[in-house]
């Protein structure tokens, strides 16, 4: 199937489906829709783990020191009440099971990502800040995509405060960590960028793009679904030819957003999937 055989199966699906393929450092060989923007959901997560390690290379925050994991945030809306996280709305038991203890910063980054931890994201970004994200996805070259309110923050949502990304975005986003994994660039050190590789990595849900690849190719990525969205956006690493990004992003019916295995997460798959076999032919860096 070519790409424009794969826009037009695309074209009869209901919704919105946005998406980025190509490999670091050129010109993406496939987009569709790479502006439109998006409800994050966990996606967003990615950043605030870019403004975490931002913080401490600048030595305002120490990752390894120990924070208070408390279900109390304050809203993104000045003057609405705190709100807390709905335990059974999360997917790791393990940071609940800190509540009322401490639990090392890093440690807590980790669970955002691996398990997209809500609790331990609120947590992170209450010890990083909104405008640090913000400055994270700055950098990135990001021009569409905020961050302006935590999880479960209801009040800010009724007021239309959101978190939106696009797939261009997300796409500037993770391919700018591997690209900085290697050399000096604008979003982290070296190692900075190659630590957070290594915990997008470890990503424990693997059901969308993941699922698309054979076993054992590497990826470091970040998915995120609600009802209605479900959205994958990482850096495949394929033995045998260089790096490439791939970020789908959907809006749709097709998501159910209860669980891993619906329509839209077997879009996903299916899309990582060709994009893999097209890997040799993707476009090359000048």
């Amino acid at each position: 199937m070519t790409w424009d055989e794969l826009d037009a199966h695309l074209d009869t699906l209901p919704g919105t489906v946005s998406a980025y393929a190509g490999r670091l450092d050129a010109a993406p060989t496939w987009t569709r829709h790479p502006d439109a923007s998006h409800y994050a959901a966990s996606t967003m997560k990615v950043a605030v783990l870019l403004a975490l390690h931002r913080a401490a290379e600048a030595g305002t925050l120490d990752l390894g020191a120990p924070v208070a994991v408390r279900n109390r945030f304050d809203s993104a809306l000045p003057g609405a009440p705190r709100f807390a996280n709905d335990r059974d709305y999360d997917n790791d038991e393990t940071v609940w099971q800190r509540e009322g203890a401490t639990a090392p910063l890093r440690w807590l980054a980790e669970r955002m990502i691996v398990r997209s931890s809500n609790l331990a994201t609120n947590i992170c970004l209450r010890e990083v800040g909104l405008p640090a994200v913000a400055r994270a996805w700055q950098l990135a070259g990001a021009r569409h995509s905020v961050t302006g309110r935590g999880i479960e923050d209801f009040a800010a949502r009724e007021a239309g405060i959101t978190n939106l990304v696009t797939a261009a975005d997300l796409a500037a986003l993770l391919g700018g960590l591997a690209a900085g994994a290697t050399r000096p660039g604008p979003l982290a050190t070296p190692a900075a960028c190659a630590a957070m590789l290594d915990v997008l990595h470890a990503q424990e849900f693997r059901e969308d793009l993941a699922a698309g690849l054979p076993d054992g190719v590497p990826i470091a990525h970040k998915n995120g679904w609600v009802r209605g969205v479900r959205h994958g956006a990482g850096v495949v690493y394929p033995p045998d030819a260089p790096p490439y990004v791939l970020v789908v992003c959907t809006t749709t019916d097709l998501a159910e957003g209860e669980g891993a295995d619906d329509d839209a997460c077997r879009l996903l798959a299916d899309i990582s999937a060709r994009v893999w076999a097209a890997r040799h032919d993707l476009t090359a860096a000048d």
